[in-house]
């Protein structure tokens, strides 16, 4: 597989921006090791608007970044689950049919986006509880409730940021959309 510049330039900025904005100075503290991220909203918005490869790659890499800086130690497990909430997040573009990119975002596209970063969470972050109950002995209860946290929160901060983020986009591309040429 190769990338292109562009798309490796883009992987290393959305990981960058996603692995220091989830660092604990920008998040609030509410579990164990959990924490409520606006950097989700980084996540989501470079999956939305490049795919589900870079959606992918920057939740691994910028959640990694974020387990190295922070001083807890690479977690796996967690890094999988951030590079999986970004890989199925980064679906909304082939769902929509590239809508976003023709400058509509209707409240069906919206009510699509926020559906799929509820169910990146549970599947990603599921994944990672799962995996850390089977491969560190996490208690089962514990890893649990970080799931619940991560993925209703997640989704909240996903759906506020990502609203006003993606009206923006689609206004901008409407309007280079309808640009014609003057004779």
């Amino acid at each position: 597989m190769s990338l292109s510049a562009k798309t490796v330039v883009v992987i290393a900025i959305g990981a960058a921006l996603y692995g220091i904005g989830g660092l604990p100075m920008f998040g609030i503290p509410v579990f164990a090791n959990t924490t409520l991220k606006p950097a989700m909203a980084v996540l989501a918005l470079f999956a939305v608007l490049f795919g589900p490869l870079v959606g992918f790659l920057v939740g691994i890499i910028g959640h990694w970044v974020t387990d190295l800086f922070a001083g807890w130690g690479v977690w796996f497990t967690w890094e999988l689950g951030s590079g999986i909430v970004g890989l199925i997040i980064g679906l909304y573009p082939i769902l929509t049919r590239g809508r976003l990119d023709m400058g509509l975002f209707s409240k069906l596209d919206f009510s699509l986006f926020v559906a799929l970063a509820f169910i990146a969470n549970v599947v990603g972050y599921g994944c990672s509880a799962f995996l850390d109950a089977v491969l560190y002995a996490e208690p089962f209860t514990k890893v649990l409730v970080q799931l619940v946290i991560i993925a209703l929160s997640n989704t909240i901060i996903i759906a506020l940021v990502g609203h006003l983020i993606l009206t923006s986009v689609a206004k901008r591309k409407q309007q280079s959309f309808n640009l014609k040429e003057a004779y």
